[in-house]
This record gives structure tokens, C-alpha cells and sequence, in this order.
């Protein structure tokens, strides 16, 4: 077995989700996450200049997410979570529920997750999104692990 240590990491550089269209999901975000693009880090084709990812600043997320035009892989990852978003708490989730019906997001109601709660929205190619209360719950509580939200 070797001697040497584990380099160190440093977090988190940004997160990715597969796409099928790059202007739709940008509204998308914009609209559910106040995200912002950053027009300097857009991705391009070296050959042919077209453009095949965002990159986008989402607040308080803690890192960069990026958008990658990929109707295929989209395709295959839908109804997928590819990550989970913290929230405080149950009084956010509901925050979150009024904040969504009142752009007419689908989402599902509080679902009693693990270990604390949950809400699932999902973007226009059905990547399931997760905002999770850090709050937790108690073994009293069951999860909801039959909740049509929570399967794919």
C-alpha cells in the first residue's frame, strides 16, 4: 500500500445538467432561481463557434451551474435529481410552494423525505430538482417512499 496522502480537493467547482434546449432552460432558471448567465463563460465550439453550454450563477447555490445542450443524454436523465438543494427549513418549503404556484411551476406537495422534507419541481426536461429542509425529523415520521415525485 502506498504512502502517499490524498491530494486535497477544493469543493465543488460547478454542477452540469444535460439540456435540450439552451434558451428554454435559461428562462427556466431565470425564472425559478433568479440565475443569471454569464455571457463570458458561455461554451464553444473551437471548430465552428456554435454554442453548446451556459454557464449561469445561481444564488446562494455556492457554486456555478451549468447548462450543456445534450437533447440525448436530457432525454436519458429525465425524471432523474442530479443534485438536491438545502433549504432551512418546513417554513421555506412553504415559501417555496407559494413562490412556485404563483409562476405556475408543477411541483409536489412537502413529502416527508428521509430525514427531513422535501419538494421536487422539475425543469423543462424533467431533471428533478430537490429542495431538502436541513431541518430534520425524527424516527416518529415514515418516509414517503411510494410519492410519484420521489420515483423515475
Amino acid at each position: 500500500m502506498s504512502n502517499l496522502k490524498t491530494p486535497l480537493l477544493e469543493g465543488i467547482h460547478h454542477l452540469k445538467i444535460a439540456v435540450s434546449d439552451l434558451v428554454r432552460s435559461l428562462a427556466f432558471y431565470e425564472k425559478v432561481f433568479d440565475a443569471k448567465r454569464i455571457p463570458e463563460a458561455d461554451h464553444r465550439s473551437q471548430r465552428d463557434g456554435k454554442l453548446y453550454a451556459y454557464i449561469l450563477e445561481v444564488p446562494n447555490l455556492g457554486t456555478k451551474l451549468e447548462l450543456r445542450l445534450n437533447p440525448s443524454q436530457a432525454e436519458k436523465h429525465r425524471l432523474f435529481d442530479p443534485f438536491t438543494i438545502g433549504v432551512e427549513d418546513r417554513k421555506i418549503l412553504d415559501q417555496w410552494i407559494k413562490f412556485l404556484d404563483e409562476r405556475k411551476i408543477p411541483h409536489s406537495p412537502i413529502i416527508v423525505g428521509l430525514q427531513a422534507w422535501l419538494i421536487v419541481l422539475e425543469d423543462p426536461d424533467q431533471n428533478r430538482l430537490r429542495l431538502y429542509t436541513l431541518e430534520t425529523h425524527g424516527s416518529e415520521l415514515k418516509a414517503d417512499e411510494e410519492n410519484s415525485w420521489l420515483r423515475n
